[in-house]
């Protein structure tokens, strides 16, 4: 059992060409927290690996890494679950789901050992023996107008839907408190008075148009940060208004009451 399933995920690369769409992958899979890949039957070009060294990027670690297998059997043979990605339709491959709808499950058995995520050849995918030893098989949705997806972006889509569904990405919070109803009336009663002083509106149309005022406040003016700042904006505004020529000095443009 492991408290991070990422760490049991192993992207396995089958029959790849070019090392350069290895050297992307690895840099999409260090994005998404996925650091083992392995190699199977790998028929690399670029014998010095020189264009994967230089996609890799920051994700060289995980390219130096790798594993090579001469077999796709040898390859997957410790994994608990064998996950095949395929682009192509046929009898043996219409239980496939989409990485989202199967993420879940996926990472529950990685959570109990080793999990292999299967990406076929540039030219060709996976063949139908290949397939035929997966116990899940994915298809990432695309437009029907055009299926095929490049090596690289077919492993960082996988790997984003499994990193999102592990839920180890927080995403940041606002620091500031909700602003109060009196701080957010503070506000609206000092706005009236500045368009008023600045000659945007008169008396006599301001309680019509101070309502569309309200409006748009409602809907962006959320933490005591935001009111803050828009209270400064009015006091600032109709001290220069009254002050015309004097250039603001002071504690009096501070944006707190």
């Amino acid at each position: 059992m492991t408290d991070n399933p990422l760490e049991n995920l192993r992207v396995v690369l089958v029959g790849t060409l070019y090392s350069g769409n290895v050297g992307s992958a690895c840099r999409a899979m260090a994005n998404m927290g996925v650091r083992h890949l392995r190699l199977a039957a790998p028929n690399i070009q670029d014998k010095n690996w020189i264009e994967g060294q230089k996609m890799a990027v920051h994700a060289d670690d995980v390219l130096n890494g790798r594993e090579e297998f001469a077999t796709f059997e040898e390859a997957v043979a410790d994994c608990v679950a064998v996950v095949g990605t395929t682009a192509r339709g046929g009898l043996y491959r219409q239980h496939v789901r989409a990485p989202r709808d199967c993420a879940a499950e996926i990472l529950a058995r990685a959570a109990t050992g080793p999990v292999a995520i299967v990406f076929g050849r540039e030219d060709k995918g996976l063949l139908n023996e290949e397939i035929a030893q997966c116990t899940h098989l994915i298809r990432i949705p695309v437009d029907e107008g055009y299926t095929s997806i490049n090596l690289a972006q077919a492993v960082l889509v996988t790997c984003y839907e499994l990193f999102t569904a592990s839920g180890r990405y927080q995403p940041p919070r606002e620091k500031a408190p909700p602003a109060p109803q009196a701080q957010k009336e503070q506000l609206m009663k000092m706005w009236r008075e500045m368009l008023e002083d600045i000659g945007y509106m008169d008396e006599t149309k301001a309680d019509h148009m101070m309502q569309g005022i309200h409006r748009v406040f409602s809907r962006g003016v959320v933490t005591k940060d935001d009111a803050a700042l828009l209270l400064g904006v009015a006091r600032q505004t109709m001290w220069a208004h009254r002050n015309p020529g004097v250039p603001p000095i002071g504690p009096r443009f501070r944006s707190e009451p």
